[in-house]
């Protein structure tokens, strides 16, 4: 015989019994002998009845199902005119739930990074039942008075549906510990959607913003400017790197096809396998990887010298202590693209045209949206895990979920009230 502890204050255990499919129900009681009426809030402690018996799940034990069976006290009101009863409620459990709240914290654990479907199988619970736990543990919006002090605002959008353009604006802070929140997932990416969100943020949360890291979306810019103008906007380099990237990426294409043609087949074989060595930075490649990507740019001085321009704007970036020397050095370099002619920056000029003062506020504080990347790519797993989530505020909850859930709820972390 063993002795385990059912960790449940102010009840004490009447019988236990096992049911034909081996599952352990404990009848229990509660040792307390008042509560408080629901109408004057006055201390009551004249017993009345006992509610009907209610099951609770309850965590396992040796892997055995438990259920609390309890039948509730009621206490009649002495102070209100029609003497009322109460019905007693106790800590442990939500008179709405299927559950007690342990089994419940042991059950959200078990949702991060998983599905509904997964967790109803594995438990044998019902998805409107973890459906309902997620709402009584997880916000559906932001608590502003529990979040983390932050100075850095980070906006981003992500398709619900690929190819469908349906986008929704992810907003999320970093703190100064690098601690990611999510603030909010907005039903668009809209100006107006963006500027009424800021608009009603909390004036404390709002002067304390002193950053903000975006893509170059016109609606976030205008609407940051328009409601946080002290704000310094950041143009995220890697969004950047991505445009001028992308033009040297086209001339390879263009140069491969082009060599395929030309070359002899057995030239043709050595410049297999140089995608990614091409892509990759020089300072990443392997010996091997070395050598396939010089017999590459040896057969096209046009995509050596647009290799040697992308890499370039790459150190200016890495290496560029002020705003001032990064647009100097960021000028130099768009004349020598201009005089060499190669028209693969071309796109990524204009853009330099429109942007260029909101990209280089990245040399103030070098401050990027890695942390917002990190954010989506984490929303793009949930997605796929759960075959699409269409509702932003289930979207905001799971996304909660998934980058707090273990730090709050799991035994084996500090739990947070």
């Amino acid at each position: 015989m063993i002795s385990i502890p059912l960790d449940i204050p102010d009840v004490r255990v009447l019988q236990t019994e096992w049911t034909k499919t081996g599952e352990r129900i404990l009848t229990v009681e509660s040792t307390l002998d008042s509560t408080t009426c629901h109408r004057c809030g006055r201390l009551l402690t004249e017993s009345y009845a006992v509610d009907k018996p209610r099951m609770l799940r309850h965590l396992p034990i040796l892997g055995r199902v438990v259920y609390l069976r309890i039948q509730p006290k009621r206490f009649r009101c002495p102070f209100c005119h029609d003497h009322p009863t109460t019905t007693q409620q106790l800590d442990w459990y939500d008179p709405k739930a299927l559950h007690t709240k342990a089994y419940e914290r042991h059950l959200i654990v078990q949702v991060v990074n998983s599905t509904f479907s997964d967790v109803a199988a594995k438990e044998d619970v019902t998805a409107d039942a973890l459906l309902g736990m997620l709402d009584r543990w997880i916000a559906r919006r932001v608590d502003w008075h529990a979040i983390e002090p932050f100075e850095t605002l980070g906006i981003d959008e992500i398709a619900l549906l690929k190819g469908h353009r349906d986008f929704v604006a992810v907003i999320s802070a970093q703190t100064e510990a690098g601690h990611v929140q999510v603030l909010a997932v907005l039903p668009d990416r809209l100006k107006s959607t963006v500027a009424t969100w800021l608009r009603h943020l909390p004036t404390t949360i709002r002067s304390r913003i002193r950053t903000v890291c975006t893509d170059m979306w016109e609606g976030y810019v205008s609407a940051v400017q328009e409601e946080r103008p002290t704000a310094t906007l950041v143009i995220d380099r890697f969004h950047v790197a991505q445009h001028y990237r992308e033009g040297v990426d086209t001339l390879r294409k263009q140069e491969g096809r082009r060599l395929k043609h030309e070359l002899p087949k057995a030239a043709q074989e050595e410049l297999k396998h140089t995608l990614w060595p091409f892509r990759k930075r020089a300072s990443k490649l392997d010996k091997g990887e070395q050598e396939r990507l010089a017999t590459l740019l040896a057969a096209s001085p046009a995509l050596q010298q647009a290799s040697t321009f992308r890499e370039e704007l790459t150190t200016i970036f890495d290496t560029a202590g002020s705003k001032t020397e990064g647009l100097e050095r960021i000028g130099v370099w768009r004349q020598k693209v201009e005089q060499r002619g190669l028209t693969c920056f071309d796109a990524f000029l204009k853009l330099l045209d429109s942007w260029l003062d909101l990209i280089t506020n990245y040399f103030l504080n070098r401050q990027t949206s890695g942390f917002v990347e990190g954010l989506n790519n984490k929303l793009k797993v949930l997605k796929r895990r759960c075959y699409g989530l269409s509702n932003v505020t289930r979207l905001f909850q799971r996304l909660t979920l998934d980058l707090d859930g273990y730090h709050r709820f799991s035994p084996w972390h500090t739990v947070t009230p």
